[in-house]
């Protein structure tokens, strides 16, 4: 198949990153990646964990240079990383930051070499060559590799830009959530490479930083984020920087979240549904429907097994996890994933309608219910996990029970000071099942 531009919609004096308070062109993001191409080891696979965005785009690029295929999975842990040295055995790590112990051999990133001006030619890629090994998150079981090539993502990231009307702007697009993660990948990596966008090297959590990095860029500016993310930020008093646009994904939120953050920003808010099997599949306008809007190309149809996509990105058929109406072959409402079902008395509804009202409740920061894994074949008695530090336990108690059926009224309701999500916001099964497990022996 022919190549693929690195880049698309620039020129080499257009901006390409903003780092330290300092915008890099595109023609000096291309001399650092062929500059770090030809210091990479010989290797097949690359763990490129660099948490300055701008040395992952490097990183990402340079080994898409050198033919080496980035391995994405859902954390760091040492577990992971055994895995992942068992699984490919031809694995170094390339690390912006120093680690006391890793199993896997580390690749300081080096530091920048000398750039003098002059502008390179921008590299074409191979559409069919694999870019990527992309890691599911683990909330359903698991973590399991699925393969990217190149062609995939920059179709990817050129419908989500054509689809938010970004392509060609410059927009400064600020990420709170990590690059190595689907979603990451493809909103604050993917979608700046082919939409002649310019990407923040940072990735601030806390409502100040976040702050302080959308001040250091320039308008027009997005903000890409997740609604544990979002909500932190908008717990906090006083004004905020103005933005363009705000996109949110990892979990659906609710309108009067989304209605607030709109107020607040002064910028539209977009959310993204998708999965890792398939990448980014539909977007919505949250204050404006329900109803999600397949990106271009995409269709669904449905069968006994569930939920098919294909068209578009998505060059194979995928079956979804999720319970979804079709309004249409590219317009759908979600009501859930598929393991999210509880059936308690005759009774049914799902967990993500559930985690829906509980997170709707005022003074809710954070909330999720949870089915014991050790309910075995008796009636399910669920749990609920919530953050909620300005609220009286009576008061959320009354307000859950006005919104939801008695049967899935959780016993106990514990209140946790966080819960454990990972850096893309999502709460992985184990952790969950930890914490559940703890309640309950505690509430004996």
């Amino acid at each position: 198949m022919a190549g693929l531009p690195l880049l698309r919609d620039v020129q080499p004096d257009s901006v390409f990153a903003y780092r330290l308070g300092t915008p890099i062109p595109v023609k000096q993001f291309v001399h650092d990646a062929l500059a770090l191409a030809r210091e990479l080891p010989d290797k097949a696979y690359v763990l490129d964990v660099c948490s300055d965005r701008y040395r992952f785009c490097v990183g990402f690029a340079a080994a898409l240079l050198r033919r080496q295929v980035t391995l994405l999975p859902p954390n760091q842990t040492s577990d992971m990383l055994v895995r992942l040295k068992s699984g490919y055995a031809d694995v170094y790590r390339l690390a912006d930051a120093a680690e006391a112990e890793c199993p896997l051999p580390t690749m300081a990133f080096p530091r920048f070499a000398a750039f003098d001006g002059a502008a390179a030619a921008i590299p074409a890629i191979a559409a069919s060559q694999l870019a990527a090994l992309m890691f599911t998150s683990g909330s359903t079981g698991e973590p399991v590799p699925h393969a990217k090539t190149w062609g995939t993502l920059v179709e990817s990231g050129a419908a989500e830009g054509a689809r938010l009307d970004l392509a060609g702007s410059g927009t400064a697009v600020l990420g709170t959530v990590p690059a190595q993660h689907m979603y990451g990948l493809e909103s604050t990596v993917m979608m700046p490479l082919q939409g002649g966008l310019a990407i923040g090297a940072g990735r601030p959590f806390y409502p100040a930083d976040v702050c302080d990095a959308l001040d250091s860029m320039p308008r027009p500016r997005a903000l890409v984020t997740t609604p544990v993310h979002l909500r932190t930020l908008l717990s906090e008093p006083g004004t905020v920087p103005a933005m363009d646009l705000i996109v949110c994904a990892t979990a659906p939120l609710t309108p009067q979240l989304a209605a607030e953050a709109e107020a607040r920003f002064a910028a539209p808010l977009h959310e993204i549904y998708g999965c890792t099997e398939a990448g980014q599949v539909a977007t919505r306008r949250t204050v404006e429907t329900p109803e999600w809007h397949a990106l271009p190309g995409i269709r669904l149809r449905q069968d006994e097994q569930g939920t098919w996509v294909r068209g578009g990105h998505v060059h194979e058929e995928i079956l979804l996890n999720d319970m979804i109406e079709l309004r249409g072959r590219d317009r759908f409402l979600l009501h859930g994933r598929n393991a999210d079902l509880v059936n308690i008395a005759g009774k049914r509804t799902s967990l993500a309608h559930l985690n829906y009202h509980l997170n709707s409740i005022a003074g809710v920061r954070d909330g999720v219910f949870v089915v014991p894994e050790d309910a075995g074949g008796s009636v399910p008695r669920l749990i609920a996990f919530v953050v909620a530090p300005d609220a009286a336990r009576d008061a959320v108690v009354d307000a859950l029970r006005s919104r939801i059926d008695p049967a899935f009224m959780p016993r106990p309701l514990a209140f946790v000071a966080a819960l454990p999500r990972n850096d893309t916001g999502k709460l992985p099964r184990a952790a969950l099942q930890a914490l559940a497990a703890e309640t309950a022996a505690r509430e004996g």
